[in-house]
């Protein structure tokens, strides 16, 4: 009877040993010393914690590379065990660290006069008098090769690369000689699949035949072959079997065209217009000289729309075009009904500053209802505009911001129904503090400087209210009224948005907001908008769900929930 219960019994204690939880408890370090042994004990798992001899001499190891990589080589460990052998304290005394007693750092080659290996060197660390950090030296030993193959060294390699450790001594030694030889320039040019003319091709290229070899000017090529939406695969890369035959060294730029024809479809909904549709067709090359097409339709409850472009790139393909856009809109929105028709001509660039600029005519006509008013107009409206948007981050970034600005011209004696100046401009900042605090500040505005305000197209007028102008209030609720009490559009338009976004968990955000603004036409009745809401950075963009108050509008009608889907930029 004992001898089958006598290994039932060893079988409990040694599950009842194993289930005990050992932690660890590191005391006599600090600082970078602290972080760096806790990065080398996260190589032994939990589970593994125990309080034996053994583990202790393996704990000891990891401790000892530990401290070994910032320059301590005369660590003492002591352990000893608390809380009934559930927690090992192991007490550190780092020693006397090593310093370095000689830094030889040497460039031969063309690479001894570019300034850029000379300013990685200068902004190692690694200094005379310094505590080691081997790190630094091995730092800077891969970026001195990864910067040689940056900038076309390619024959670059170390005649020595030694750093020597002397304990006794508490001293070393590091010997960097790095010989680049030659820095090789930018070759002829191979290019292989393209439907494009080569010379549209070559355009797009930010080097010349025999400029120095930069990678960057090399991921830029390839950044804009992939911008124009000619090729479904791009790749620029240098010919190295050509090495050591010249300076210059070939480049290979190997594409594949782009699917002439392409359909896209989308759904959509916001409380603004509902639910929303659209299926767009564009052709991203129509011929040989990068001509493109593109088409959509989009409908909605108020809204159904109609546009095509035809585009024709210039010297600079990318960033230089003329454009020719026709638009069909047909809209029915509380007090307004309205067909109009658009067709532009448009000149585009893009400016070295980052701002895109556009030069443009438009032909406007509408036929419309607008409150009491039953009419039809023309506008031949000449303009200029200017933008700029600049983002860091995803759907939701931690920094941006855009800037836009347009001015047209309409005149009674050219095809339009009176004379007006027409100004619009828009300004929205992103900024973040830490991962969880974001804060969004927006400023729109827009005036119409006329001779007779009523002879305007509603199109050419301002409304405001709705999911993204001033929440709480109706889409396009806000503006002077007529007799009857119809909306009739305003002259100018001011709003400002002030939001607060905070995360909550993972890809969620909580929001506080508060909106400010008024369409009118001579004195400004500014209307107020505040509320909460939820943000969620989804795979497809940010989703926003609103619930807001307008401080100012009709009584019964102040609360409103706005729900939108869409990039804040």
């Amino acid at each position: 009877m004992i001898k089958p219960f006598f290994p039932a019994i060893l079988l409990l204690s040694s599950i009842s040993a194993f289930g005990q939880e050992v932690s660890l408890s590191i005391r006599g370090v600090s600082g970078e010393l602290e972080q760096n042994v806790e990065t080398y004990l996260q190589a032994i798992p939990s589970q593994d914690y125990s309080t034996s001899l053994r583990f202790q001499a393996r704990v000891e190891k990891r401790l000892t590379e530990a401290l070994n990589a910032l320059g301590y080589y005369h660590p003492n460990f002591s352990f000893e065990t608390n809380s009934g052998e559930q927690e090992l304290v192991i007490t550190i005394v780092p020693g006397e660290p090593v310093l370095i007693a000689l830094v030889d750092i040497e460039l031969s080659g063309e690479a001894r006069d570019d300034q850029a290996f000379k300013t990685l060197i200068e902004r190692s660390g690694l200094k005379q008098g310094q505590v080691l950090n081997h790190s630094l030296y091995d730092g800077l030993k891969s970026r001195i090769r990864n910067l040689a193959l940056q900038r076309g060294y390619f024959d670059g390699d170390y005649t020595v690369s030694r750093l020597e450790v002397s304990p006794n001594l508490d001293q070393a030694f590091i010997r960097l000689h790095f010989d680049s030889g030659i820095r090789y320039a930018f070759g002829q040019s191979s290019i292989t699949g393209s439907q494009i003319d080569l010379m549209r091709v070559e355009s797009l290229s930010p080097y010349k035949q025999g400029d120095p070899y930069l990678a960057t000017a090399v991921g830029e090529y390839n950044q804009n072959l992939s911008n124009t939406e000619w090729f479904s695969s791009v790749l620029v890369e240098p010919d190295l079997s050509h090495l050591g035959e010249g300076r210059e060294l070939p480049m290979k730029v190997s594409l594949a065209p782009q699917a002439r024809n392409q359909l896209e479809t989308g759904l959509g909904y916001s409380t603004d217009v509902g639910a929303k549709g659209s299926l767009k067709w564009k052709q991203p090359w129509v011929n040989s000289s990068g001509h493109s097409f593109t088409s959509s339709f989009s409908i909605s409850g108020p809204e159904q729309t109609v546009t095509a472009g035809y585009k024709v790139p210039l010297e600079d393909a990318l960033n230089e075009y003329y454009q020719l856009k026709y638009g069909m809109k047909n809209l029915d929105n509380r007090d307004t009904q309205s067909l109009e028709s658009n067709l532009a001509l448009e000149r585009h660039w893009l400016l070295d500053n980052g701002w895109h600029r556009a030069l443009y005519i438009r032909y406007l006509l509408e036929n419309y209802e607008q409150g009491l008013q039953d009419d039809s107009g023309q506008f031949l409206l000449p303009g200029f505009s200017f933008s700029r948007s600049r983002i860091r981050g995803g759907a939701m970034p931690s920094w941006g911001d855009k800037q836009s600005l347009s001015l047209e011209f309409g005149d009674d004696r050219a095809l339009s129904e009176t004379r007006v100046i027409r100004l619009q401009g828009g300004m929205t900042w992103i900024r973040s503090a830490g991962r969880n605090h974001r804060g969004i500040f927006r400023l729109d505005g827009g005036a119409n400087i006329t001779e007779d305000f009523e002879r305007l197209s509603p199109s050419l007028r301002f409304f405001a209210g709705g999911d993204n102008n001033l929440r709480g209030y109706n889409y396009q609720s806000i503006s002077p009224t007529d007799s009857s009490g119809a909306l009739t559009g305003a002259k100018y338009m001011a709003t400002s948005s002030l939001e607060y976004q905070y995360r909550i968990y993972g890809n969620w955000w909580g929001a506080a907001f508060y909106d400010y603004g008024d369409a009118f036409n001579d004195e400004p009745d500014f209307k107020r908008g505040t509320g909460v809401g939820v943000r969620w950075e989804s795979p497809v963009g940010p989703v926003r769900l609103d619930f807001a108050w307008g401080l100012d509008a009709t009584p019964g009608d102040e609360f409103k929930i706005h729900f939108t889907l869409g990039p804040e930029l």
